[in-house]
């Protein structure tokens, strides 16, 4: 690792650590209701809102009621995103003449559910596949609505813990409404127009067709880009306007973009711990949920920077270095985009996967086994290290459940958080959410490593799921395990090496996106309508502190054990085995089969 590569990690976290509290405080002022210095400008649309939808603002919801409504709101984005992807023949904006053949019934329910579940998987390439009208109406559009039911899901979790002998946890349609009004707008158009200062391409123009030095004819793709991109990134949706993703230079033209973007992935997560603490009226419980998402985070930046910048050490015995004392020169940078070398590249695909994001800025796929396990891994958290906008927060007061049970536990004493007593019900919710999750992964990538399809009917190609991967052994597996991971962590990003646009994958990593979300999100809904409606009960001296460092290093432990004894075994399989075996010798890739040998 190089000083300059850690300096970039230190101003990345202290940007985020410097706009938490600000911005924290709007929102906890927001979604209570108060009066902001947005509101001047911005109340009419919320009022309006709230007319056109039928919605009284002042009337909150048991928590029943406030899963219903996000269950509708859900469904009625997955249909209409995948009617608008069935029917772009037949809509304007589309110069390209995209039809309803580009995109597969199978395709557009994976699309459709991947960006109602903020997921934003892509098994397709966005500027081959869709119209300009079907990525803002549709796509874009979604990308708001999905993170603003992410920030809503976290407010009323946090009001479970706020509240005391009541049975409301708010109001679902008010709570959408706010996040996108006045916190999700009002950023989403600064950031855009920040990335067309830096580059970012923003028009409606058909491609265009070019002449190469070479002679030869070469169309370029462009597009509503910088409107997409701004959201994608703020709202963790991650589903890029190209294939390529923030590799690509029209989403992510300079080193000053690729910090933005990163610094937009983080900043509402961040944020989101200071309202959690302004909520409860104890800001010290918000900073000790930013204290634990920091020393997650930092772990694994240095783990992924420090074995990428090592690189592969049969690249360096093949040159002048022999494999036992010396690494690759340079580091790893087979697939990363040299305008942001190893440093951003690890840092990107590190807090893509903290988030629940998914876009890229280098292939994952081409990480060293070690590093590729990074990215893996955080997702394999559920996604709370700074998580997903909502997702992050109501992610790990998950754990902090988890956490407070273990150490009644230790003591014999009935676990408390913020006044209220965990008790069964509140775990067998956390216990579930966490079970569904993992049960999708599992379940998902060993039917997908074994599965023979017939050689004819509905699932050709013919043969086994495996035959869609790209490498053969443990990388290949490490592919499939990832696909499933990033679909049921809502994640979206993948290791690349994997066709994952036929009817198995498309309907199974569908499925593994609805688990993650709402078998996730349900029973934390759950835990908050029953937390809301116990008593306070007073601290005594046999209470246990949950805003120091001990309570820190405890969630921490919680969660990085109950990932390590969850998905071991996997791993052990996959990025593990992979990296001992390539110390020993042996790579598993197409590009170059005599390293394998």
């Amino acid at each position: 690792m190089t000083a300059a590569g850690v300096f970039q990690i230190a101003l990345f976290l202290g940007l985020i650590l410097v706009c938490a509290k600000p911005l924290g405080a709007y929102m906890a002022n927001v979604f209570e209701g108060r009066r902001t210095f947005m509101h001047p400008a911005l109340r009419w649309l919320e009022a309006l809102t709230y007319k056109v939808i039928g919605v009284k603002e002042d009337v909150e919801q048991r928590w029943i009621q406030y899963t219903a409504s996000l269950l509708s709101f859900s469904v009625f984005g997955f249909l209409a995103v995948y009617l608008l992807q069935r029917a772009q023949a037949f809509l304007p904006f589309n110069p390209q003449r995209f039809g309803a053949g580009n995109v597969s019934p199978d395709l557009a329910f994976n699309t459709a559910v991947a960006f109602m579940t903020n997921t934003n998987w892509q098994a397709y390439a966005g500027e081959a596949t869709l119209s300009y009208f079907v990525q803002m109406a549709a796509l874009a559009v979604q990308n708001f609505a999905s993170a603003a039911a992410g920030i809503a899901v976290a407010i009323a979790v946090v009001r479970g813990f706020a509240r005391r002998e009541t049975r409301t946890i708010g109001n679902f349609w008010v709570d959408v409404t706010r996040a996108t009004v006045y916190v999700l707008l009002p950023l989403s158009m600064i950031g855009a127009l920040f990335l067309c200062s830096q580059g970012v391409v923003q028009n409606l123009k058909p491609y265009t067709a070019v002449a190469t030095v070479e002679g030869a004819q070469q169309t370029i793709a462009q597009g509503p880009v910088a409107s997409q991109e701004a959201i994608k990134e703020l709202g963790t949706n991650g589903g890029g306007f190209f294939n390529a993703n923030s590799a690509h230079p029209f989403e992510n033209p300079t080193p000053l973009a690729n910090l933005f973007e990163m610094f937009l992935i983080f900043l509402i997560p961040g944020a989101l711990t200071y309202t959690f603490g302004r909520m409860v009226r104890d800001t010290r419980q918000g900073w000790a949920l930013f204290a634990a998402f920091s020393v997650m985070f930092l772990g694994g930046a240095f783990v992924a920077y420090g074995f990428e910048q090592s690189g592969n050490p049969l690249l360096a015995r093949l040159g002048v270095q022999t494999l036992a004392t010396e690494n690759q020169p340079g580091g790893n940078m087979e697939g990363k985009e040299v305008r942001f070398g190893i440093a951003n590249s690890a840092l990107f695909a590190t807090i893509t996967t903290d988030a629940s994001c998914g876009a890229v800025n280098s292939m994952h796929d081409s990480f060293t086994p070690l590093a590729g396990m990074v990215p893996m891994f955080n997702i394999m958290t559920g996604e709370v290290i700074f998580g997903g906008v909502g997702a992050g927060l109501y992610g790990i007061l998950l754990y902090c459940i988890l956490a407070v049970f273990i150490s009644g536990l230790m003591v014999g004493r009935t676990p408390e958080y913020l006044g209220k007593k965990i008790e069964q019900k509140e775990v067998k919710m956390a216990m579930l959410a966490v079970i569904a999750t993992a049960f999708s992964i599992l379940v998902f990538a060993a039917l997908s490593s074994v599965l023979t399809f017939p050689a004819k009917g509905y699932w050709n190609p013919p043969g086994p799921a495996i035959a869609n991967i790209n490498n053969s052994g443990p990388h290949g597996f490490s592919e499939i395990l990832y696909a499933y991971v990033s679909a049921t962590g809502n994640n979206g990003s993948a290791f690349a090496g994997i066709n994952a646009n036929t009817p198995w994958y498309n309907l199974t990593i569908g499925l593994a996106m609805l688990i993650g979300r709402f078998l996730f999100l349900i029973p934390l809904l759950a835990a908050a309508g029953s937390l809301a409606a116990k008593k306070t009960i007073p601290t005594t001296s046999g209470t246990f502190p949950t805003h120091g460092p001990l309570f820190v290093g405890l969630l921490v432990g919680v969660v990085v054990i109950v990932g390590a004894l969850t998905f071991f075994p996997a791993l052990s399989l996959g990025p593990i085995v992979e990296h001992y075996l390539m110390h020993s010798g042996k790579l598993f890739s197409v590009a170059l089969p005599l390293l394998g040998r």
